[in-house]
């Protein structure tokens, strides 16, 4: 039996077909159900429902690759998106990116001003730190070519600048590139990955960062979608499920789960042996 993902958009129905939700996409590794959050199917059909919706995602944050990497290092790592892309702002507004670039101790001056969120004015953690990588970041771009041929060439290039590890490199290399050849994995992909099956319990990104990517690149390559796209797709949903995510990876105790909540409306279609969901947009 296959399963079959009806898609709405204004007055046109769009019929998605998917493997039976028993039949594996992986070894050991199942489909499941495309209305069933978090399973392999559900990430196809959100995908592929939202290519067809032209619901494409910009993933430039800058206008030039010093300005992507200023952007991405200012953010992450416990600093909320908010904060990171409004001390990336007041740093473009100083003119911290354009030619020459800032010492470190004029970076440190400016991240250390109050930052305007446009809901309230808050202090930049890390500042000092920050602008001591930023400092040398720039510097290296100002110096050096950067490989542009492929994203893991530019992700282990920007790993030897110092304070930038793989998430980051691979959050410069995929927004720049729109490369397809690297993942940005946290804790948000690690736990969907764990809860569908097709990453090892033993795994972490902080230990195992380049084995987990090689199994995230391969779990899209067998889905026949871009890793870019489904990278994307699982971090927004991944972290705005939290409360859900948090339930099904108690429930799931360390394997991955055969039976997920479903999200979706599903009905049986009695002319073929197809189940069938409907999203509309």
């Amino acid at each position: 039996m296959t399963q079959r993902g009806a898609v709405i958009i204004g007055p046109t129905i769009i019929n998605l077909d998917f493997p039976a939700a028993d039949q594996a996409i992986l070894p050991g590794v199942m489909w499941g159900k495309i209305e069933a959050f978090p399973s392999p199917a559900y990430w196809a059909y959100q995908v592929f429902a939202r290519r067809l919706e032209v619901n494409t995602v910009n993933y430039k944050l800058g206008r030039t690759l010093k300005e992507e990497v200023g952007a991405c290092l200012l953010g992450g790592h416990g600093i909320p998106a908010a904060i990171g892309i409004a001390a990336f702002n007041l740093l473009k507004a100083y003119g911290a990116f354009e030619a020459p670039s800032p010492s470190e101790e004029l970076l440190y001056e400016w991240l250390s001003q109050p930052i305007d969120t446009g809901s309230k004015s808050v202090r930049y953690r890390f500042a000092k730190q920050k602008s001591r990588y930023l400092a040398a970041a720039l510097n290296k771009l100002d110096v050096e070519t950067p490989p542009l041929e492929s994203g893991r060439l530019l992700r282990d290039w920007l790993t030897t600048i110092p304070g930038i590890g793989y998430k980051t490199a691979s959050w410069v290399a995929r927004n720049w590139l729109g490369a397809d050849d690297i993942a940005i994995l946290d804790i948000h992909i690690l736990r969907a990955g764990l809860l569908a099956g097709f990453f090892p319990q033993d795994l972490t990104v902080e230990r195992d960062y380049l084995k987990l990517e090689q199994l995230f690149i391969q779990f899209s390559e067998s889905m026949g979608v871009k890793a870019s796209e489904l990278d994307a797709l699982i971090w927004y949903e991944m972290q705005a499920s939290s409360t859900t995510v948090f339930t099904l990876l108690e429930s799931s105790r360390g394997q991955p789960l055969t039976k997920l909540k479903p999200r979706l409306t599903r009905a049986k279609n009695r002319q073929t042996d197809t189940s069938q969901t409907v999203l509309q947009f």
